[in-house]
């Protein structure tokens, strides 16, 4: 769309028409392939002028519910939160200009979060803030070892 408009037109329509082009199966086959991309880069592979962040996550918390996988959707979108605001990993100082990066992560992470998984998040949340991740740990995708010791997949 010319326009820029990514709420014009039927925007999921649009969104799964892309992914199909460009060879996938799923709106989340799609995001799996760019583990640590953000949902804005995601969004732009698709389409820059008219497809959104947060239509991408709309789309991969669908059809994470879909298939009852809405665990692992939250973790998926840990990592790329942490990806973004930490492209070097967990930093091996917590001073107050990394503490607000982790903050900043963890916050959004939080925000994108479902209201079923919030309890679980909070859990996860208080166990990296009492025994945080060794320096340079850097998750590359839902499927991290650390990732799913904090939160397992037990569906909520």
């Amino acid at each position: 769309m010319s326009d820029g408009d990514a709420w014009e037109g039927n925007w999921r329509v649009r969104l799964y028409e892309r992914v199909r082009e460009r060879g996938y199966s799923s709106l989340t086959a799609f995001a799996e392939a760019r583990p640590t991309a953000s949902l804005v880069a995601l969004a732009d592979e698709l389409g820059e002028d008219d497809v959104a962040g947060v239509q991408v996550l709309s789309g991969l918390l669908a059809e994470a519910e879909q298939r009852k996988q809405v665990t692992r959707f939250v973790r998926d979108v840990l990592v790329r939160m942490l990806s973004q605001s930490l492209p070097d990993g967990w930093p091996a100082v917590l001073d107050d200009a990394n503490r607000f990066k982790v903050a900043k992560a963890i916050g959004r992470w939080s925000a994108y979060t479902p209201e079923t998984h919030q309890k679980r998040v909070e859990r996860a949340r208080a166990a990296l803030r009492a025994s945080p991740p060794p320096p340079g740990w850097r998750p590359i995708g839902p499927d991290d070892e650390l990732l799913l010791t904090i939160l397992p997949d037990e569906e909520a």
